[in-house]
Order: C-alpha cells, then structure tokens, then sequence
C-alpha cells in the first residue's frame, strides 16, 4: 500500500494539474471505486460537476481536492489505486473506474485501480481537532498528523507513544497515533535508529523517541527525493512513473542480505500477517 512519500508524490504531480480547474464532466466506470459514498454514484458526481478545484492537500495516507462548495473529493488508493492525469482522447486503461473532466484542459483526471480497494468520495470540510492549521475532510478527522506536517507536535507524540502498552512498530503503523507510516517506512527508520520492532513502547526514553522522529523523517524525505517505493507497475505518479526508493532500502525485503553496518543477515519476522525486517545484530530484539 502506498505510504506518506508515494501519496505526497502523486498529491503534487496533481497540483500541477488540477489547482484552479473547474469539472466539467464525471463518469463513474465502476461503482464499488465511490462505495465509500454513501450517496450513491450519482450524488458523487452531481457534487463534482461545476466545481472548481481549490487546493490539494493530504494528510498521511489520504489525499483530497478542495472544492469551492466546501467539500473535497477524497481519495485513497488502497493497494493498486492510480490518479493518472491523461489526454482526453488517449484511449482508457483497463482499470479505469473514473473519470473526471477538467474544464478546457486537454487532459482529464482518471482514477485506475485493478484490485479496486482503494476510492474515492466527496465528503465536507471540517476544523481539525487533531491539531492542524487547515481543514480536513470529516470522515478522516480521526487521523493523525504525519511527521512532515509542520504541526506534528515531537513531544506530545513522545508522551503518548511511551504511554502505551504495545509493540513499537504496532504503534508506529496506527494512524490514529502518527499517519503516513507503513510496513515498509517504519522498518527503515527502525533498522536506522537501531530500535528492535517488538520493542516495548512503554520502554523508551525521550531520547530513543527523538531520535527515532530524526530517522523517520529523513526516510520519508530520501524516499519523496526519489520519487517513493515501487516494487511493481501498481504505484506510479500521476506522469505513470515509478519511484526508485526501493534502492535505497536497508532493511525492508532485505531477508538474507548482510546489513549495511555490521554484516549480519537481515531477518525476516511474521507480523500481523505481513513480514517485519531487521538486523538481529544492530537491532537487539527484546529479552523474554
């Protein structure tokens, strides 16, 4: 699934695009792609059409247009969603769900998805009582700041992480607590900052947490100067444009492979039904 690099790629290959552009046309391909629309397909496109497109913003793994009704359109790509920016009359992908005009602009927006668990939706904006300085859509209220955003508070996600009672990776996958980080991101920043992933939250010291937030950060940051991770043609930017991240990983489907810093072989560990990489030597697991 894409994560915080690979979603603020595409957030800004569409800004390009989209920004100050009115919808002129909506086509709704496949309707389990506006499930998440309780309206209906219908509805999802009457409140599309005519609206002038704003701003893009995201928040962790979600990304939305801002329309001038008040509402976004909001997506999430899942695990094989596309937002491609395409040439009206370039024939359509086989995936394609939607597709939505935008004004006299040559190209159109089209959201391709082959597993189709990913969607999209058109939901009001709120105040953010998670603490930002812009608006989200309600249905993500809940979500967490990521680390990029300028209101992550390092203190107050230092107090709450080492107040609970779970793994350390666990807690850095819930985005209810930090947005944006996945399998593949919390294994790196783990593997740089020498934090075994089933290490006991309640354990750290501030010092750990700080350091941890400093490596998390600057993965994130390689990763969106590469363009994001793409292990296959399922994640690409809004250009059709893979990522080359995957060079540059450490940890993360490294099984077998001699760590970077000290040579051992890089482990493999089940978790929550995904796998969970780290260097048995650099990375202590915890006793017991």
């Amino acid at each position: 699934m894409p994560e915080l690099p690979e979603v603020e790629v595409v957030r800004a290959g569409l800004e390009r695009w989209v920004r100050e552009r009115t919808v002129d046309d909506v086509a709704v391909l496949h309707p389990r792609s506006v499930r998440r629309h309780a309206a209906g397909a219908d509805d999802f496109s009457a409140r599309l059409r005519e609206r002038t497109v704003t701003e893009v913003r995201r928040r962790g793994k979600y990304l939305w247009l801002t329309l001038d009704s008040g509402d976004a359109l909001l997506a999430h790509l899942g695990m094989s969603g596309q937002l491609l920016m395409q040439p009206r009359e370039q024939a359509a992908e086989r995936h394609q769900r939607v597709r939505i005009g935008l004004g006299a602009d040559e190209r159109e927006l089209r959201f391709v998805d082959q597993r189709t668990f990913g969607h999209l939706m058109v939901d009001p904006m709120v105040d953010d009582a998670r603490g930002g300085s812009v608006g989200v859509p309600s249905v993500i209220g809940h979500i967490a700041l990521d680390p990029l955003d300028r209101d992550f508070d390092d203190d107050a996600f230092s107090a709450l992480l080492r107040r609970r009672r779970t793994e350390l990776k666990r807690a850095l996958l819930d985005q209810s607590l930090v947005s944006g980080v996945g399998n593949i991101y919390a294994d790196e920043a783990l593997w740089r900052s020498r934090l075994h992933w089933a290490r006991a939250t309640a354990t750290l010291r501030r010092p750990q947490v700080a350091a941890l937030l400093e490596e998390l950060r600057a993965v994130l940051c390689e990763a969106l100067a590469a363009g994001g991770t793409s292990f296959d043609s399922l994640y690409v930017n809004v250009n059709g444009e893979s990522g080359y991240f995957e060079r540059g990983l450490k940890a993360y489907g490294r099984r077998g492979l001699p760590c970077e810093r000290c040579g051992a072989p890089i482990r493999r560990d089940a978790f929550m039904n995904r796998s969970s990489y780290s260097c048995p030597r650099c990375q202590r697991p915890p006793r017991g």
